[in-house]
């Protein structure tokens, strides 16, 4: 299927490596041209030739680190310095420390919302403009099941991440008008470099080996297996598409079925 990507501009924010790196290539693999950003310039830079190699696209290797703000307009205006416009947002930043409610303090709570919240609010306030004059685009933020299951654990995530659900929902409202669709993906148990560490870590505190800890999750997720970082860049260049000119304002999880909610 030819999603219709060829050509357009997209900036894919925390992307030299995991779901982000996957999903920058696959777009690129489109004909997408592509923003990539970090904050290790020497990471964002391997990446983006990687990607070249692999795809033959043009592809922006730009350090930035999206708490402040001065480095995402300079994403944006880089971007459209090189390729004249924005047509695909994909909202991506890591995630905010574990932690309960009695171990977080105003710090954490400050600091978890400037990179989950205000970078995508900042993010998509930078872009718009660019959007309105091309006739319209796409918006994905990628964000997590915890805003449909609360994770143990995961305080900071499960109480921001589902305000910048609300945030899109109401965006996809106000921007229809203008041809801006906007969208959520969240992932499920995708293996990542995060992924591996949590699991390391597990294994040393259980004393059940990686293997183990491996099997027992995916005993849990109906399609039987822990996903790829691809599974998610196919479901994000898709939304970002043609294809989905019809879809705005939704939650979509890839998560091999693992969250039993029904909506």
């Amino acid at each position: 299927m030819d999603l219709g990507l060829k050509g357009k501009v997209a900036i894919v924010t925390a992307s030299s490596r995991g779901i982000g790196r996957a999903t920058a290539e696959i777009l690129a693999a489109e004909g997408a041209r592509i923003t990539i950003c970090a904050r290790a310039a020497a990471a964002v830079a391997s990446a983006a030739e990687q990607i070249r190699g692999r795809t033959g696209a043009e592809v922006l290797a730009l350090e930035a680190d999206l708490t402040r703000v001065e480095d995402i307009e300079r994403v944006v205006a880089r971007t459209v310095e090189a390729y004249g416009t924005v047509n695909i947002l994909v909202n991506n930043a890591g995630g905010p420390p574990a932690g309960t409610f009695d171990t977080l303090g105003d710090s954490e709570w400050q600091a978890g919302f400037e990179l989950t919240m205000l970078s995508v609010i900042r993010m998509t306030r930078a872009v718009l403009p660019h959007m309105r004059r091309a006739g319209g685009g796409a918006i994905v933020n990628l964000q997590s099941t915890s805003v449909k299951a609360p994770i143990d654990n995961l305080m900071l995530s499960n109480a921001i991440r589902t305000g910048v659900i609300g945030l899109a929902k109401s965006l996809s409202l106000e921007l229809a008008k203008d041809g801006i669709r906007v969208n959520n993906v969240l992932p499920g148990t995708i293996v990542t470099d995060r992924l591996r560490d949590m699991l390391a870590l597990q294994s040393t505190r259980s004393g059940k080996s990686v293997e183990e800890i491996v099997r027992l999750r995916e005993a849990a997720i109906p399609l039987g297996r822990l996903g790829e970082p691809e599974d998610l860049g196919n479901m994000i260049a898709f939304l970002a598409s043609d294809r989905a000119r019809y879809v705005t304002g939704v939650t979509v999880q890839v998560d091999g079925g693992l969250v039993r909610s029904l909506m």
